[in-house]
């Protein structure tokens, strides 16, 4: 399902165009111009969406009237039923046909976007969310298959060139556009902007592709497996979740959550490592630099993804950020993205992907360093800077990552590589969310007990504060409702420092994880998505 794009003769594991749509021409002229835009689109929807939300949270958790903690449901429902389907887009493209699956997708993904822009209650938005999620798993990779198909051969790079693009523009636009539309509008039109450019797709795949289509084959699908995947990943994200609301192990049903996904992925391991035809290929693990990619992939994104829905709302609920400028702060790192990857891209046959992969990291954990050292008072300078960092890393990061991870891996097992690499990415993505906003509530309660311990103290600043504050007219109510304002904000800032510093820390581990990984041969032509 990813990635990146070279010339040249195909290698093992290269992209070819989908059976039944390579049967026809390619498209030419205007019918090309068309598809390619709608196709492109069809991208950029999924991956809009999986950071449209993330400056609209206080948005949502206010007009709904729940806790901040809940709105991030909103979030992680999304990645956590994205990830689930993913391993089926190759069994259901198979089975039905590319383009059926794409249009039926696309179509699916459209209708549960109307339902999220309507829903009444954070219930409905986070049922109509995981809904959307599982509909959009055949996006991004059908959408990368059939503009490989609709170019001539020689334009192949240019094709692949354009998905790359609008994987990359969707991150930038996403926190702007979330951001505007939450400050002027009904938040519930950051989905509904999905409607009318669903239907143009829809229409455009089934007017112009659908006749291209390969019948499809009846196969068997791996349902226990399937089954017991959506039980521990289910289980895990609805523990993370609510665990932070219910004191943990303290509460039965989070227990409970904890021994169901335990058991789960025990038995889904045993299963899938046993069945003919898994529908996740665990073998694939036995080749150390797939295994190696594979953890650095996980960690790598689901640290980054963690920060990107931390980062916006920690500027809106302790500095005091609409969501429009959230969004602008957050928006720099794609921008930097979107330039330099062509670049990496185009340098990517002549340099060892583990420097870049490392340089990736060093900028990483560069990024989370500085802002470790933030303060309530940090000005839009310091905020910008390590978000123009993060852009450099995410340049290389993935492109970088995948070359590793796929570097030995059969060509008949391709699809089912990049499907767990994806699978993991997405997953962790969410885990990460969720274990981030937990941690952040958790040390924000421990430093606020100890800022107020010390505060307290006799002839402390406290004591201080009160009697300057009193001494300039204000009540002892209105003085103590300001002083425990800034202890929170203070204590929040000190929990987001610590959190930033975990992350350097994770990133720079992933260097040496990089590193035990082989020299990966250069790439010399597209990966497909499967």
């Amino acid at each position: 399902m990813s990635s990146k794009a070279a010339t040249g003769p195909a290698p093992a594991g290269a992209a070819s165009a989908p059976k039944g749509v390579a049967d026809h021409a390619p498209l030419t002229g205007l019918a090309l111009g068309v598809v390619a835009a709608a196709l492109a689109l069809g991208t950029f929807m999924q991956v809009l969406d999986s950071t449209i939300a993330n400056v609209s949270l206080n948005t949502i958790a206010g007009n709904l009237g729940v806790s901040q903690d809940s709105s991030t449901w909103v979030i992680t429902a999304f990645a956590c039923a994205n990830g689930v389907t993913v391993p089926l887009t190759g069994w259901l493209m198979r089975r039905f046909g590319v383009v059926k699956t794409f249009m039926v997708s696309v179509a699916l993904f459209t209708i549960t976007s109307l339902l999220c822009g309507i829903a009444w209650s954070l219930p409905s938005l986070i049922v109509f969310r995981l809904l959307q999620g599982a509909c959009s798993g055949p996006m991004i990779p059908g959408s990368q298959a059939l503009l490989i198909a609709v170019f001539p051969p020689e334009k192949r790079t240019a094709a692949l060139g354009i998905w790359s693009m609008t994987t990359l523009v969707g991150p930038v636009a996403g926190p702007i556009l979330g951001g505007y539309i939450s400050d002027n509008y009904h938040w519930g039109w950051i989905f509904l902007v999905n409607v009318p450019v669903g239907i143009f797709v829809v229409l455009i795949t089934w007017r112009m592709l659908l006749q291209r289509d390969a019948p499809g084959m009846r196969i068997s699908i791996d349902f226990v497996g399937l089954m017991l995947l959506m039980v521990w990943v289910g289980s895990l994200q609805i523990m993370l979740d609510l665990g932070k609301n219910a004191d943990w192990f303290n509460s039965s049903f989070i227990t409970a959550m904890a021994i169901t996904a335990a058991i789960a992925f025990v038995a889904w391991i045993i299963w899938e490592a046993t069945e003919e035809r898994p529908i996740v290929d665990l073998s694939l693990f036995r080749n150390k630099n797939f295994a190696l990619g594979t953890l650095a992939i996980g960690l790598g994104f689901g640290t980054l993804f963690g920060n990107l829905v931390l980062f916006p709302l920690w500027l809106q609920t302790q500095l005091g950020y609409t969501a429009t400028y959230a969004g602008l702060v957050a928006a720099p790192s794609g921008v930097v993205a979107v330039i330099l990857t062509p670049i990496i891209s185009r340098l990517s046959g002549k340099v060892d992907a583990r420097i870049f992969a490392t340089l990736s990291f060093l900028a990483f954990t560069t990024s989370y360093w500085m802002r470790a050292h933030f303060t309530s008072d940090v000005d839009i300078r310091a905020l910008v800077l390590p978000i123009l960092v993060q852009g450099v890393a995410m340049s290389m990061f993935l492109l970088s990552i995948i070359a590793i991870s796929l570097d030995g891996v059969p060509p008949e097992k391709t699809p089912s590589a990049t499907g767990i690499s994806n699978f993991v990415r997405i997953t962790t993505g969410s885990f990460f969310a969720s274990l981030i906003t937990t941690v952040w509530d958790r040390r924000e309660t421990l430093h606020q007990t100890n800022l107020s311990s010390v505060a307290t103290a006799t002839s402390g600043p406290l004591t201080q504060t009160l009697n300057t504050m009193q001494g300039a007219g204000m009540s002892a109510q209105q003085t103590i409702a300001g002083i425990t304002r800034q202890l929170i904000g203070q204590s929040y800032v000190i929990a987001f420092d610590d959190i930033s510093l975990i992350s350097a820390g994770i990133s720079l581990a992933m260097i040496v994880i990089v590193w035990f990984a082989r020299r990966p041969g250069a790439p010399s032509g597209p990966i497909a998505a499967d």
